[in-house]
């Protein structure tokens, strides 16, 4: 910028421009007007809440494909947790399965060394060289036995054989899923932490002033939003009520609210959305899946005017954002970063569906 002093909207505006890379594929943003002239009279010129409207759109589409690659650095999380523990299962098989082959191979030496001192005579011999054939066929009979004993050594040496080597292989192939998951949660970090920086360069360009227009702006937008969707009459038709779980997930999600927003967290200090969600109900009792994504593919679907507290509402087309309702048209939910825990209303982002943890809890 000149000497001359420029409302610095005009400068957030080229930054938009500069991160639109960074944002969700296949969202365009218009190229912004020319910069006004210099003013010949000192002062600052006061932006248009275009401009600031510009900004706005373009921090949600940046928070919001920061929540997408948050649901994917949350689901390799999730993978390589549950990868670590199997290949760990599999290690402790692999070293029980050792310590039975060193026992078998023991015994079958034994066994040989046994036979060797034995001289390994045919039963023909055995017989002509024993003054008593009734010893003789008690020998025999022992011998049989022993071998069948052998032959059953032999078998269980090659089966634990066989199985270490499979254990070993299936070891294998959980540490190649684990680092490619490793991999892919670190180029979720990435993508992250690219978007999140991308937006709060963008933030950083506003004064102090702007940043109270735009943050009107933004709760302008929700406003809309949910009165848009309460005059569908919609609040008229959801009357369910919370089961017990229900209302201690609730009371959970709720005890939360003025906590930091972290993407990746799980409490109990920080959250992101589906962090915050899945622990709340964990703690009444009831495991669902971490991301938002999959609560939406996994959990059971229910029409929005069978809504009731402690269902979760998915957001987005893309599923990529999940708060919980708590009723009067109001859900808590973990917003974004920068954010706290806060209520907000049940429709002021678009709503894609809405899933239930507890379908069977009457």
């Amino acid at each position: 910028m000149g000497k001359g002093k420029r409302g610095l909207v005009t400068a957030a505006v080229t930054v938009v421009c500069a991160v639109t890379v960074l944002a969700v594929p296949g969202t365009a943003f218009a190229a912004p007007a020319p910069p006004p002239a210099p003013s010949p009279s000192p002062g600052v010129s006061v932006p248009a809440d275009k401009d600031l409207e510009a900004v706005r759109e373009k921090l949600d589409e940046l928070y919001r494909a920061a929540a997408v690659a948050t649901d994917a650095y949350n689901a390799a999380d999730e993978k390589a947790r549950l990868q670590s523990a199997q290949v760990a299962k599999l290690t402790r098989k692999i070293a029980k399965g050792q310590e039975r082959l060193d026992e078998l191979r023991a015994r079958a030496g034994a066994a040989a060394a046994a036979q060797y001192r034995g001289g390994g005579l045919p039963p023909e011999a055995h017989l002509m060289l024993s003054d008593d054939p009734q010893d003789f066929l008690d020998g025999a009979d022992r011998v049989r036995q022993g071998q069948h004993a052998t032959n059953g050594l032999l078998g269980e040496l090659t089966r634990t054989q066989q199985d270490l080597e499979q254990y070993a292989r299936d070891a294998d192939a959980q540490l190649k899923k684990l680092q490619a998951g490793r991999k892919a949660k670190a180029k979720a970090q990435q993508r992250i932490e690219k978007r999140i920086e991308a937006a709060e360069k963008l933030e950083s360009q506003l004064e102090d002033e702007e940043k109270e227009r735009l943050a009107r702006l933004q709760q302008q937008a929700a406003d809309r939003a949910q009165s848009a969707w309460l005059s569908s009459g919609i609040l008229d038709e959801i009357s369910g009520k919370a089961t017990k779980q229900g209302k201690e997930a609730v009371a959970y999600a709720t005890a939360q609210i003025g906590k930091p927003y972290q993407w990746g967290a799980e409490g109990p200090r920080t959250y992101d959305c589906s962090g915050l969600t899945s622990q709340a109900w964990l703690s009444a009792g009831q495991g669902i899946p971490r991301t938002s994504q999959a609560q939406w593919k996994q959990l059971e679907r229910v029409d929005i005017r069978d809504m009731r507290p402690s269902d979760l509402i998915i957001y987005f087309d893309d599923a990529s954002h999940v708060g919980m309702y708590v009723g009067d048209g109001v859900m808590v939910h973990a917003p974004r970063p920068g954010r706290n825990v806060t209520l907000a209303g049940a429709g002021s982002m678009p709503i894609l569906g809405v899933v239930r943890p507890d379908p069977d809890t009457n």
